[in-house]
């Protein structure tokens, strides 16, 4: 039977969770996914927040068990196989969400991964747990990684939507097409076996009892269609069309921010849950129903910062942020790796300003920006260690 200890102990656990799920989206989640397409003048400040509650929810519910997982327990490693208690869970989400909602407040992004990740490694070693050495060979080698390949992969966008040589609806209808086959590989909860998580393509081969080449199939059949409507589009409405396809791209980065953000914010509380028969979709609609509030609530504000004191961003350019995004974006839901949207979405800007001659990116807010990031990692991982070693005597 769970005593009343317990309880209490989940329910300021579950309070610090639902306030970082608020910081998250009001921070990364909420204002990265629509910040190129409100500097493109496609959408409102105000209208981006509202969309990308909605679909942050979504995402948070069909795409967030695996970041969900690795961050409730592959950061640290126990010896009895547990995770972290109720207080080091606690303080873990307190200190991340203090710092991101400083972020918030101050007008610069702090990297909600870099944070959330320092905390709990920082309590879980305090605990006397061991290092998940190669998770985070892992984690940091995405980490790294994310400003050369999403940068570069936005700058090889951008110059490829600037040729002079490719006519504009095909170079769009291109990329559609590529996004499409992204999408159609791209593993939804409910689509898998029994309920579980599986792609479109996937869910064709079981359906059609095939093989390799009913999911190929299956996958071509999603990118032509979607680059045969782009097609069409670009060639009927021109710009408008481009615009479309970045409130898309936008849309289905909103998605993936979700997918992966979520379990930044319950992740330090499902070890807690082994007592109570919590389903965890409940779980990640409870986290997911926190990131809407944080974009309905505080993501127009972080939104401005980064679509107006970054760059000064056209369709064209804004489309070759977005697409190395939800690449990358993916890429770490797929692996269970909590990554930053603030670096994704930063990196991407730059690179396909880059391709237009550099923009109007302030130099001193980049560099602000990155010894931000840097700062809030080696922050929580000290706090949360401090903090948990202060406090866990005198509440035990």
């Amino acid at each position: 039977m769970v005593g009343v200890s317990t309880v209490a102990t989940l329910v300021i656990a579950a309070a610090a969770s639902l306030f970082m799920a608020w910081a998250i989206g009001a921070g990364s989640s909420g204002s990265t996914p629509f910040a190129p397409a409100v500097g493109a003048n496609a959408i409102s400040v105000m209208r981006a927040g509202f969309f990308v509650g909605i679909l942050g929810l979504l995402g948070a519910v069909l795409q967030g068990a695996n970041v969900t997982e690795t961050v409730g327990s592959g950061l640290v490693l126990f010896p009895d196989g547990g995770g972290l208690s109720a207080v080091a869970a606690t303080i873990a989400l307190l200190t991340a969400a203090l710092l991101v909602a400083i972020g918030v407040f101050a007008g610069y992004p702090i990297a909600t991964a870099f944070t959330v990740t320092g905390a709990v490694v920082g309590v879980g070693l305090a605990m006397g747990g061991n290092p998940a050495w190669p998770k985070y060979q892992q984690i940091v080698a995405l980490w790294v990684g994310v400003p050369f390949v999403g940068g570069g992969l936005a700058y090889a966008t951008a110059r490829f939507l600037r040729a002079e040589g490719v006519p504009e609806r095909f170079s769009v209808a291109g990329l559609a097409g590529l996004v499409g086959l992204l999408l159609a590989n791209v593993e939804f909860t409910g689509l898998g076996p029994d309920g579980g998580a599986g792609s479109l393509a996937a869910a064709a081969t079981r359906v059609a009892d095939g093989g390799v080449a009913v999911s190929v199939a299956a996958s071509l059949a999603v990118a032509l269609l979607v680059a045969v409507v782009l097609w069409y589009d670009v060639r009927a409405s021109g710009e408008a069309a481009q615009q479309r396809f970045l409130l898309a791209m936008g849309g289905l980065v909103a998605f993936s921010a979700g997918g992966s953000q979520v379990g930044l914010a319950i992740g330090p509380l499902v070890p807690l849950l082994d007592d109570f028969t919590i389903p965890l979709v409940g779980v990640l609609l409870g986290g997911g129903i926190g990131l809407l509030a944080g974009s309905w609530t505080g993501a127009p504000r972080m939104i401005k910062a980064l679509s107006q004191d970054y760059s000064s961003l056209g369709p064209r350019r804004s489309i070759a942020a977005l697409i190395p995004s939800f690449i990358i974006a993916q890429t770490a839901v797929f692996f269970g790796i909590p990554v930053s949207f603030n670096e994704i979405i930063v990196s991407a800007i730059v690179g396909s300003g880059a391709a237009a001659g550099g923009g109007a990116v302030s130099g001193d807010k980049m560099g602000k920006t990155v010894l931000a990031w840097i700062g809030s990692l080696a922050l929580a991982l000290g706090l949360g260690y401090g903090v948990f070693a202060v406090v866990d005597p005198l509440v035990g």
